[in-house]
């Protein structure tokens, strides 16, 4: 496929309906990164306890890693092809939490992993089938805003502030093992609110039979999708590597307080938590491909800054903030930009590709290769693989094409006018 895909016209829903769909979903995921994070920052409690090297806590990082990407990929098509994303979203939504729960029961290394493993089954599908339900339902004008709320206010504001001032606090005063119990809960409570709350969405609309076949191949070869999926690989293993490394680096090279360091990574949840409005909706207006290219530069300002500025905790947060800015442009090349790029029948199973290969080869081989840069350098090392990665990132995103519908229609205006 050379062109952007142009989607058929779609029944409206109700823009209350629209609201709560997209600030149920958030909250949801929001959740999972609850869970998902928790173990990253309860590190330097279970570290010591269960006599950890660095290179077993990356592959705890990386067991997730790989069985997130899995669901998200079999679960995605699975959803294209049953079409009930809801049951699918529910059942998942109530695995992680009784996964939680196991975290905080494992008295040892094989244990951990093996809840990390199930965890990262059950939670792998829910942003592809989260994100298709939004693309089913919300204007396409307001896509990118809608994804990026979805993928990132929530999980950012849970998952990456809330949870290291939240979770470390609690395991100072109890024990790292009740901070897992503590996660584990409010999953339940936002699985019963989408059975509620949530309709089914209409299946997409068949294409009509003179318009051009469109195959699962011609999907997996699509521009955008293959460039979505190398952005995904290579950010994903930044963000990955950060959560699992930075907290340890904080304490045991900086000096670090486990209090400050959970303010210090909790930064980077108000930061992805303003960008998810920010980012997202400038793409709309400015579009996709710009926002793109020059958010992973500003990803070099959180290593570079742990690494070298000496000065207050106040200014080192600044740095954190503004680094993690980058996160903003997650739900474009995991959601928005595939699925502006191909057919509506097949845009779980693309949100999938692009989520899956990045937990892959992102999630799975970043965090035990920098865990084992970790044991062989010294936990610097990590922090020089996130600079690496986010130069390759801005790269790559220069060979993107543009697809934002209001850049698409002023490009298509132009052409017109030169005819």
């Amino acid at each position: 496929m050379h062109n952007t895909f142009t989607p058929s016209p779609k029944a409206v829903r109700s823009a209350r309906y629209q609201f709560l769909l997209v600030g149920l979903l958030s909250l949801n995921f929001g959740i999972v990164f609850f869970d998902r994070n928790a173990l990253g920052f309860l590190m330097p409690f279970i570290q010591p306890d269960l006599q950890l090297n660095n290179t077993q806590v990356g592959v705890l990082a990386s067991a997730l890693s790989f069985t997130w990407a899995i669901a998200a990929f079999g679960i995605g098509k699975l959803s294209d092809t049953i079409g009930n994303r809801k049951l699918l979203l529910v059942l998942s939504t109530v695995a992680f939490s009784l996964c939680s729960f196991l975290s905080g029961i494992a008295g040892s290394f094989a244990l951990l992993l093996g809840a990390r493993l199930l965890m990262g089954a059950a939670e792998g599908g829910i942003m592809p089938i989260s994100h298709a339900m939004v693309a089913s339902e919300v204007a396409p004008e307001r896509l990118g805003l809608a994804q990026g709320v979805a993928q990132n206010f929530g999980s950012n504001l849970l998952g990456s502030f809330v949870a290291p001032v939240l979770l470390v606090g609690f395991a100072t005063a109890y024990g790292w093992r009740e901070a897992f119990f503590l996660a584990g809960v409010p999953g339940i409570l936002t699985a019963l609110l989408i059975w509620w709350l949530i309709d089914e969405p209409k299946a997409p609309a068949a294409a009509k039979a003179e318009g051009p076949k469109v195959s699962i191949a011609s999907v997996l070869l699509e521009r955008n999708v293959l460039i979505c999926v190398s952005l995904s690989v290579l950010l994903v293993s930044y963000l990955v590597v950060c959560w699992v490394f930075m907290p340890l680096y904080l304490t045991q090279v900086r000096g670090i307080s486990p209090d400050s360091m959970g303010w210090l990574m909790g930064t980077l949840g108000i930061s992805a938590t303003i960008g998810a409005f920010v980012v997202s909706g400038l793409s709309d207006r400015i579009g996709r491909r710009p926002v793109m290219i020059a958010m992973p530069l500003l990803g070099l300002l959180l290593p570079l800054g742990a690494l070298y500025y000496q000065g207050s905790l106040w200014m080192l947060a600044v740095f954190f903030f503004f680094g993690w800015g980058l996160n903003g442009i997650f739900p474009l090349f995991m959601a928005t930009v595939p699925t502006e790029s191909v057919d509506p029948r097949y845009v779980a199973t693309a949100l999938g590709l692009t989520m899956g290969t990045g937990e892959v080869l992102g999630g799975v081989l970043a965090p035990s290769l920098a865990g084992m840069a970790a044991d062989a350098a010294g936990l610097t090392a990590p922090l020089w693989i996130m600079v690496g990665l986010t130069v390759v990132a801005t790269i790559t995103a220069l060979f993107l094409r543009e697809t934002a519908p209001s850049q698409v229609r002023k490009a298509a205006t132009s052409a017109a006018a030169t005819v």
